[in-house]
């Protein structure tokens, strides 16, 4: 397993941008595959995005694509979240979690590590 510490959240008017920061401890980080998923209030835990262990493949939900971006530095074990054009429906704690298993998998329950989480909210 790895350690993940995420960063980069807060308050931001609708249609503007925030990036996220997933921070991670370990040698082995750039093997694993890393999700960004998010919880609003009173709702489930919701996939946002994937990238694979070599940053070749991403996936995202149908809500943020062509809004969020994902990507990664593995010299610098870290994985990051643009997230473009916000909106209020986008107002959650994002987490970022790891997969050891060389999939891109949009299901909370194939993932490993997981963050604590940082919230974004976005204001109207």
């Amino acid at each position: 397993q790895v350690q993940l510490v995420e960063s980069g959240g807060g308050l931001v008017q609708a249609g503007g941008s925030l990036r996220l920061s997933c921070a991670a401890s370990g040698r082995t980080f750039s093997r694993y595959t890393v999700g960004w998923f998010r919880q609003a209030p009173g709702k489930e835990r919701e996939f946002v995005a994937a990238i694979s262990w070599s940053g070749g493949r991403t996936d995202y939900a149908d809500s943020v694509k062509g809004r969020f971006t994902i990507s990664r530095d593995n010299a610098k074990i870290t994985v990051y979240l643009q997230m473009n054009s916000l909106n209020s429906e986008d107002t959650a704690v994002y987490y970022c979690a790891a997969d050891s298993h060389f999939r891109i998998s949009g299901l909370s329950v194939d993932y490993d590590s997981w963050g604590q989480g940082t919230q974004v909210t976005v204001s109207s």
